[in-house]
């Protein structure tokens, strides 16, 4: 909890402006019942009316200012608690931003959006109590104390006696209850996960008839939830008896011991009335401190797991020093290069080298899992290579800025991500300068101009959260656009044809000819008809070269690419 209050530094001025007003609202609240004991002992005894009204109107002053500290303190204490977890939220997402695959396997989406939203509302919540509460309360606790003591010395073993039994009470909660907490939040992450897997993958649950049993699975993560919140509730719900009966006790022992002193001659009925409400402001400080230490052990918790991702050091950084690029550009080189993923024994690519300039496409074909986008994913810098060099324009990816690096690319993924947004704002994503000329020139190049024109909107359709109003091989062909309007110097399509048929296929690999003739070209495929036209073949065989050269060529030299074209072709068709 600690470690997150680093984000309150840029507050410091509205900070001491809340403990000043939290000092001034303790100082008037402690200061009334001394006026009140003065009205008791010395107006009404003495029958002083002008006194009585003296003080009564100092009273309301004083309480006037008290209010004023407090709406003020209140309004600086909610707007700088907010900010706070603004600050919280901008932060996270933004070193998340800076994270490799590795990492976002490591800590899975779900948990990643509950720490975002949930865990940061948590604290986000229990600032807004700390700086409405936690300020106030010590200040009231210590003066009440010494006022109380102030006011008669000998009723004050009450206070000795009560106070550290509160204290006791509130810690024994504390200590039970945080790791439920942590509990707590590591379910929620889970339910989130089950919703989350349940809501995306709607289609194939439908169509296996899986209803029941992800219903189940969610009526599961949901009972652990409730179960361990139940637990939670009742812990803290018992915080408020404990804190009521010790007001009482103590109410009830004020009154008795103090009414034996007043008849005795020892004390004034006014310092009675006056020593009772010091008592009750340092109990109710307890008992405010008390309400606090309800949230807090599920703000520290929450906390605790904001700073564990935060604690997260990408493993790709840039560079303290980048190297300078050169003047050429769209030049890619592998060097003797090996990767395995974190936690593999074996690695997923050895020793691959080739080079590939402007002007020339390659493609990189082989069976599944044979490392073919695990190669690709190593030019944009997605995983850093575990042995050999990747150089683009005779510079290792490693000593780039990962902006400059990428900037040289234009990538369209396997899988085809679309955003909430208008076809245009998709499309523009690649180049947010990009004219409606440059725009519409990319759709006609990925064969999207067919669909997008039978659409009501046209470019300003709607396109919903991952592209679910869309067909698959529709999706693609926006992805195409916007890796074709960005005018890259390198682009790499891993298996961006996959849901195109064969005749959309070769349009658009006949346009993309044309349009990206002067830049390096990458194409990840299963397809044969797909790679057999390009310039440079690499046929990968678990994780190694079988073969490199093009479709002739590996038709003479590699039995591996034979096999292959053997299965997708008719012996015709490869006559």
């Amino acid at each position: 909890m600690i470690k997150i209050l680093r984000f309150l530094k840029p507050y410091r001025l509205p900070l001491l402006v809340i403990i000043v007003l939290a000092f001034g609202q303790s100082m008037a609240n402690l200061y009334l019942p001394n006026l009140m004991a003065n009205i008791v002992d010395v107006g009404i005894v003495n029958k002083d009316t002008p006194y009585i009204w003296r003080t009564g109107g100092l009273m309301v002053l004083v309480t006037l200012g008290g209010v004023l500290a407090a709406i003020i303190g209140v309004y600086f204490a909610s707007r700088t608690a907010t900010l706070f977890g603004k600050d919280i939220r901008a932060a996270l997402f933004k070193h998340v931003q800076k994270f490799s695959l590795h990492e976002f396997d490591t800590v899975s989406a779900s948990s990643l959006i509950t720490r975002t939203t949930n865990d940061t509302t948590q604290v986000q919540q229990v600032m807004v109590i700390i700086l409405n509460i936690m300020i106030t309360a010590p200040f009231t606790l210590v003066a009440g104390i010494i006022l109380a003591v102030n006011q008669d010395a000998a009723l004050s073993w009450i206070l000795v006696v009560m106070i550290p039994v509160v204290v006791g009470a509130i810690l024994l909660l504390m200590t039970r209850a945080i790791p439920l907490f942590m509990s707590m939040q590591k379910k929620l992450d889970r339910l989130n996960l089950v919703v989350d897997e349940g809501l995306t993958g709607v289609r194939v649950v439908r169509a296996f008839d899986r209803q029941k049993s992800e219903e189940q699975r969610f009526d599961g993560g949901n009972s652990e939830l409730t179960d361990i919140a139940i637990r939670v509730n009742q812990l803290m719900a018992s915080m408020m008896p404990v804190m009521m009966f010790s007001l009482n006790i103590t109410s009830i022992a004020i009154l008795w011991f103090g009414g034996q002193r007043i008849n005795n001659g020892q004390m004034q009925v006014g310092a009675l009335i006056a020593f009772l409400q010091y008592a009750m402001q340092i109990l109710f400080s307890l008992l405010m401190v008390s309400m606090m230490f309800i949230m807090i052990p599920r703000a520290a918790a929450s906390a605790d797991r904001i700073n564990q991702a935060l604690a997260i050091t990408p493993e790709i950084a840039d560079p303290a020093q980048p190297e300078a690029l050169s003047d050429s550009a769209g030049y890619v080189e592998f060097k003797d290069v090996s990767f395995s993923y974190p936690g593999a024994e074996e690695n997923a690519i050895s020793n691959i080298s080739f080079k590939a300039a402007p002007g020339e496409m390659t493609a990189i074909i082989g069976g599944t899992g044979s490392g073919k986008s695990t190669l690709i994913n190593l030019i944009p810098r997605f995983y850093d290579v575990g042995g050999g060099n990747v150089l683009v324009d005779g510079v290792d990816v490693r000593n780039m800025r990962q902006e400059d690096l990428r900037q040289k690319i234009g990538y369209v993924p396997q899988k085809a991500v679309l955003f909430s947004g208008t076809i245009a704002e998709n499309i523009r994503y690649g180049n947010q300068n990009a004219t409606d000329d440059e725009m519409r020139r990319a759709a006609d190049i990925a064969q999207a101009t067919e669909f997008i024109s039978t659409m009501e909107d046209t470019f300003d359709s709607y396109i919903s959260q991952g592209g679910t109003n869309v067909s698959g091989g529709q999706k693609q062909r926006l992805s195409i656009a916007r890796a074709l309007v960005k005018k890259p110097e390198i682009y790499i399509f891993d298996e961006s044809f996959s849901a195109l048929d064969f005749k959309t296929d070769a349009k658009l690999r006949a346009a993309l000819r044309t349009e990206i003739k002067n830049s390096t070209v990458f194409i990840v495929s299963q397809r044969v008809s797909t790679v057999m036209s390009a310039d440079r073949i690499i046929v990968l065989d678990e994780g190694r070269i079988a073969g490199m050269g093009d479709h002739k060529t590996l038709m003479a030299n590699c039995d591996v690419y034979r096999e292959i074209v053997a299965t997708q072709l008719t012996p015709e068709e490869i006559a």
